[in-house]
């Protein structure tokens, strides 16, 4: 049997260069390999943008749209819906329970994000809880690898943390522990200089842009 990946992205706007790079490209290339998920993680997206329902139903058609685009075979790769699939959210709540809100608060790449988007001390409950929600999503595909880029990596150790404190309070070997795959570009700069391309920094060159609205970027 094949291995099985997972992996996906949050709908809130079209995907960039940076998600080609980083992502997508090698995406095209495991399906070959792999049993691959990539899952559109809508509910996931309302954690920072729950005022946005619009944004969020919009941008799914346009990430599908991007994803047929670089040449992800729905033939070959199972394209999902995070809100169509309600195990998530109940495997969710079971792993919510077996994790501490200091452990959460600890999470470097939340720490980071939340930096970033000027939470301050406004962070969304759902935001802090995300890696678990995002562990779930890996769980419960019992997926073996996740491509992830290298700031993403905590989210990953937290994942089998969750799988291995699971498994051990159940006292049944259920759920598979998953492995980070870092891709050779795992970050691209941004237009701006910053150290990432970012859709909520406006620092992007969109696979969708025109020629026009590319030659302007790359011209600046």
């Amino acid at each position: 049997m094949k291995k099985i990946i997972l992996t996906g992205d949050r709908p809130t706007g079209p995907l960039h260069l940076g998600h080609f790079m980083g992502s997508l490209e090698n995406r095209v290339k495991l399906q070959d390999e792999y049993e691959q998920y990539v899952m559109i993680a809508d509910q996931q997206a309302l954690t920072d943008h729950a005022d946005e329902p619009e944004l969020i139903k919009q941008s799914i058609i346009e990430v599908m749209l991007d994803y047929l685009a670089v040449g992800i075979d729905p033939k070959k790769t199972t394209i999902l819906l995070q809100s169509k699939i309600p195990e998530i959210s109940e495997l969710t709540m079971y792993f919510l329970n077996l994790v501490t809100w200091n452990r959460l608060k600890h999470n470097p790449t939340v720490k980071q994000e939340i930096k970033q988007k000027n939470f301050k001390d406004s962070v969304p409950a759902g935001f802090m809880t995300y890696p678990v929600a995002q562990a779930a999503d890996i769980s419960i595909f019992k997926a073996n690898f996740v491509p992830v880029g290298s700031d993403q990596l905590p989210m990953i150790e937290q994942t089998n943390e969750l799988v291995r404190k699971f498994n051990r309070t159940y006292k049944k070997e259920v759920l598979v522990e998953a492995e980070a795959i870092i891709p050779k570009i795992s970050r691209l700069v941004g237009l701006d200089g910053n150290a990432k391309m970012s859709k909520s920094l406006n620092n992007c060159i969109y696979l969708k842009d025109s020629s026009e609205e590319l030659r302007k970027k790359v011209m600046k």
